[in-house]
């Protein structure tokens, strides 16, 4: 058996660790608390105004059940507002407050130095690299996934 520095689901789950933590500070110098679900709810809700809670959990790979606690807090924040959808009863439509958009403005150039720092030891190369394989590797194990990411089609 490989020693454990070799293996890449513990070299991933270590930079999980790292990456997550790199968020988190890197937030909190800002004063805010959300974590990187909530950052990718949010923004994944910028770019997709009106979703339902069912889509962003697959926009978002994050499972279904466990993202209404995620929209709950946000919606305890005052950054989202959740309506029932018109044309499915069952359906919880989401927007972005005023909140909401300004908490998305003041925390860009936090989540770009977090960005930069997870690939501080790497060149510039190197980073666009590591980026590019983690989206083949990513993509290749997608449907490994206990909640797989819905790849929409363009």
């Amino acid at each position: 058996m490989k020693d454990l520095k070799e293996m890449p689901g513990h070299l991933i789950r270590r930079f999980h660790q790292i990456s997550v933590a790199v968020f988190f500070a890197e937030l909190e110098r800002i004063g805010s608390d959300l974590t990187p679900v909530q950052f990718a709810a949010l923004e994944t809700v910028r770019l997709n105004p009106g979703t339902d809670q069912a889509t962003l959990a697959g926009l978002i790979a994050y499972d279904r059940t466990t993202i209404t606690g995620v929209v709950d807090r946000l919606v305890g924040k005052g950054l989202l507002t959740r309506q029932v959808s018109e044309t499915d009863r069952r359906a919880r439509r989401l927007q972005l407050t005023d909140a909401g958009i300004e908490e998305l403005g003041k925390l860009a150039p936090a989540v770009e130095a977090a960005q930069q720092k997870m690939v501080g030891g790497l060149d510039d190369a190197e980073a666009a690299e590591l980026i590019r394989l983690l989206k083949k590797a990513t993509i290749a194990g997608n449907d490994l996934s206990r909640a797989p990411l819905k790849i929409r089609s363009s």
